[in-house]
């Protein structure tokens, strides 16, 4: 007589039937009393490989036990060959626990349609750098369009593009030079100019913020199919009265609209500094400032295409201000000299299908900052 075989857990036992028996079992658990979709799991790539050798880290595969297999993605930022991470994503409900079996198998070549993250350094658009995945895209400027002789500008702000689709655009929307109209996949709407547009720093000190010029190097250390990584280099300037140079390294992970921001700062003496992170003021934008969960956010209208909402989260204990300059809102936070300042910055659009309005923005914002405050727990163990 036939045994019957429960069909959700078919791909598993196919995996296991190509791969061999050696798998490593990774148990995740939510602690949180809310929903965690798009949540990245993060597996050391030191520790797995001690559980599962091997010179090609294409081979690795990882599939939920009960479920199918998932996509995944190597993380090697210092470009060495050595695997630092394995990452790959998971939706959990509150309080769920799952598990991932991580197996070895034949080397993934992904196509195209799988990536949900990436960035480039855009030579053809003076020295643009832009980066997006399936829900935002953002561009910051680089050296070229300092001496453009249409419309030059100085600035380190971060520019937004509202999506309405979850593929990747911007190399579409670059190519035919016409992403300011929406016609259909979203458009630029957002002039983010000289101001700190949606999430931009600069040094403040004595009431004033001092900020840099346009980048003046890229790398990308990590592209996708889940995170896109990259740094920016920014050439020394004068902070009140300190010559301060900055390296800016910038994460997007799948399913996320706020990017990690992480800045280096080089200068004499390794005293303390105060930062600032800031949103552009625009007519008819409201501001709110929740101190208590480290986040400042605007809502704003877009003339004729909805609303969107720009929002920066830190860490509490490091924020010591909110206020305003001329063209931004601003919350400020303090850090040791020699350690890297790191928040979160980006936006939602209420025509993205993701947002119904400000109250969902904000419902977003709170629970971004309950994630970032109580992480995933996770356990391996090799089999």
């Amino acid at each position: 007589m036939m045994k019957r075989i429960s069909l959700n857990f078919l791909p598993l036992l196919v995996l296991f039937s190509v791969f061999g028996r050696g798998q490593v079992v990774v148990t995740v658990k939510n602690e949180l009393d809310v929903v965690r979709p798009s949540e990245t799991i993060e597996v050391s790539g030191p520790e797995l490989l001690r559980l599962l050798p091997t010179n090609d880290s294409k081979r690795f595969h990882v599939a939920e036990v009960g479920g199918g297999e998932v996509l995944v993605q190597a993380v090697d930022l210092t470009g060495d060959g050595v695997l630092e991470q394995l990452i790959f994503q998971a939706d959990f409900k509150p309080l769920e626990a799952k598990k991932f079996a991580i197996t070895l198998g034949p080397p993934q070549h992904l196509t195209n349609e799988q990536f949900k993250a990436y960035g480039r350094f855009v030579r053809e658009r003076f020295d643009d750098f832009a980066w997006e995945n399936d829900r935002v895209a953002h561009r910051m400027y680089g050296p070229a369009l300092e001496t453009w002789q249409n419309e030059p500008l100085t600035s380190s702000t971060v520019d937004i593009w509202c999506k309405r689709v979850r593929k990747l655009v911007i190399n579409d929307w670059y190519m035919v030079d016409n992403y300011h109209a929406d016609t259909g996949e979203g458009a630029d709407f957002y002039s983010a100019g000289k101001s700190r547009g949606c999430g931009g720093s600069g040094i403040w000190e004595g009431g004033k913020l001092y900020t840099a010029r346009n980048f003046m190097g890229s790398r990308v250390l990590a592209n996708g199919p889940i995170r896109v990584v990259f740094e920016l280099d920014y050439g020394a300037w004068v902070a009140n009265g300190r010559r301060i140079a900055e390296t800016k390294r910038i994460s997007l992970d799948a399913g996320q609209n706020l990017s990690r921001f992480e800045s280096h700062y080089l200068m004499a003496g390794q005293s303390d500094l105060t930062i600032a992170a800031g949103i552009k003021r625009n007519p008819g934008s409201t501001v709110k400032v929740e101190k208590g969960q480290g986040w400042l956010r605007t809502w704003e209208p877009i003339k004729d295409n909805g609303n969107v909402g720009c929002g920066i989260i830190a860490d509490p204990a490091s924020v010591v201000d909110s206020t305003e300059d001329d063209l931004n809102y601003l919350l400020v936070i303090r850090g040791p000299g020699g350690m890297p300042f790191s928040y979160y910055a980006g936006f939602g659009w209420d025509k993205s299908g993701d947002f119904s309005g400000v109250e969902a923005w904000e419902a977003y914002l709170s629970q971004f900052a309950a994630r970032l405050k109580s992480p995933v727990k996770m356990t391996i163990e090799g089999k």
